[in-house]
């Protein structure tokens, strides 16, 4: 280039040879000029480029690191902001919440038994003395999504105006006043209903004109029932598999939201009622009846109880729950057994038991069936499983803290434990987060 501009400036001007080398000259310059400009602006924008997709990929990693790896490849982009309506939307659709394990949590629970006045006796294990408390610090993970905590003030907002019933066992109850406790952490319930035993119950919730009402009906069918507080019988269950209980049925149609659950107990000692005539039995001792088996009997209760509600107009939003595991080791709760763990198991150190695994699947059949009849009336009915998370948490039971101070007069004394309700707080809180994702995703 140096040589080039030598020779054009030797060159006269009146030469016309000199005047098209010139002419030539500006041509060339303009030429390499662009050529020059060309090069630095590409420069420019590929180091640009560069930088940019150096960042997102630093952010991208940022984001990844604090999730497990997606179920599919997905772009993430570290600039879109959402709020919680929007997480709580999409999450279900990315992951089954009911699958995952169970992570170190250091935030306290929402209420405490201080904070909240509504908790039984048998459930309030830190009252009656349970001296550790690690129970109380993990939450529920799923596999390939966040699992947001439940927000008491949305939900209330939610159902301003409507009522819910929860109708099923005690450990449907046990579900049910968690809720209460976490709800009353922003509003009080007042209780405006009880039956003689205190088990059914019905709280409103003023400033929201909200109604929850728990129903106790273990078997969701007419039956007979004569055991203690305490599960003892002092003659056999005398169960009607042809007729659903009228305590829940007359009154199902003033809901706008119904939890059914039910399942453990089934397994105790039964006479099967058809047409008011003995047709069997579970477990009994009577030769002269033949043994059904409880699964026979859950199926016609559960198959009885889909048809009725899905044979009526009424649209109430259904949840169905499944059974939930206990965890007696080394006996059954009126044979020595007992539920000292600490911890949570990690998935694939526990496996369901054989009769736990053919309730589930009972469970499940009848359920597809109701969906496919409800599906076509434009019916909404929601499986909320809650079997293999509970199954993963031997550690929230009350075990001997049951009773207040057990050991308190002996320290060798021989208690009945609880190892199939759950402590309050504690991990059956979690429901209460599944329940919420699963009404915001609809």
């Amino acid at each position: 280039m140096k040589q080039m501009k030598f020779d054009l400036n030797n060159n006269s001007y009146n030469n016309p040879l000199s005047s098209f080398h010139k002419h030539n000259h500006v041509f060339v310059k303009f030429a390499v000029c662009f050529l020059l400009t060309g090069l630095a602006v590409r420069l420019l924008f590929s180091s640009s480029i560069q930088f940019s997709s150096e960042v997102v990929t630093d952010t991208t990693l940022v984001v990844d690191n604090t999730l497990p790896p997606p179920a599919t490849s997905s772009t993430v982009s570290g600039d879109f902001a959402f709020d919680e309506s929007q997480t709580s939307r999409n999450v279900t659709a990315k992951c089954d919440i009911f699958m995952g394990d169970w992570i170190p949590d250091p935030s306290p629970p929402v209420y405490t038994n201080e904070s909240c006045h509504l908790l039984e006796a048998h459930q309030n294990c830190m009252k009656n003395g349970r001296p550790d408390t690690g129970y109380l610090y993990w939450k529920w993970k799923p596999r390939d999504c966040e699992l947001p905590k439940f927000n008491p003030r949305r939900f209330l907002d939610l159902m301003r105006n409507k009522s819910w019933a929860f109708i099923g066992d005690s450990i449907l109850r046990n579900h049910l006043q968690s809720l209460v406790c976490t709800l009353s952490q922003v509003e009080q319930a007042v209780e405006i209903y009880h039956d003689k035993e205190y088990k059914s119950k019905t709280w409103h919730f003023p400033s929201h004109n909200f109604t929850l009402a728990v129903i106790w009906c273990p078997f969701l069918a007419k039956a007979a029932v004569f055991e203690d507080n305490d599960g003892v019988s002092s003659s056999e269950i005398q169960l009607h598999l042809d007729k659903l209980d009228t305590i829940w049925t007359e009154q199902y149609k003033k809901f706008d939201y119904v939890l059914l659950a039910g399942g453990k107990w089934f397994l105790k000692t039964a006479i099967y009622y058809e047409n008011n005539t003995v047709v069997g039995c579970h477990s009994c001792s009577r030769n002269n009846f033949t043994e059904l088996g409880f699964d026979h009997a859950y199926r016609k209760v559960l198959n009885l109880t889909f048809n009725f509600v899905t044979s009526l107009n009424h649209k109430a939003y259904i949840f169905f729950r499944t059974s939930t595991p206990d965890h007696f080791e080394n006996g059954e709760w009126n044979t020595g057994g007992y539920c000292n763990r600490t911890r949570p198991f990690k998935e694939g150190e526990i496996d369901m038991r054989d009769v736990d695994a053919v309730m589930r699947g009972i469970e499940l059949e009848e359920f597809e069936k109701a969906v496919a009849i409800g599906s076509k009336k434009g019916m909404n009915l929601k499986l909320l499983d809650t079997s293999h998370l509970s199954l993963l948490r031997p550690d929230g039971h009350p075990g001997v803290y049951r009773q207040f101070q057990p050991f308190a007069k002996d320290k060798n004394a021989k208690v009945q434990n609880d190892c199939l309700h759950w402590c309050l707080p504690g991990p059956i809180d979690s429901w209460n987060d599944l329940l919420m994702q699963m009404l915001v995703d609809d």
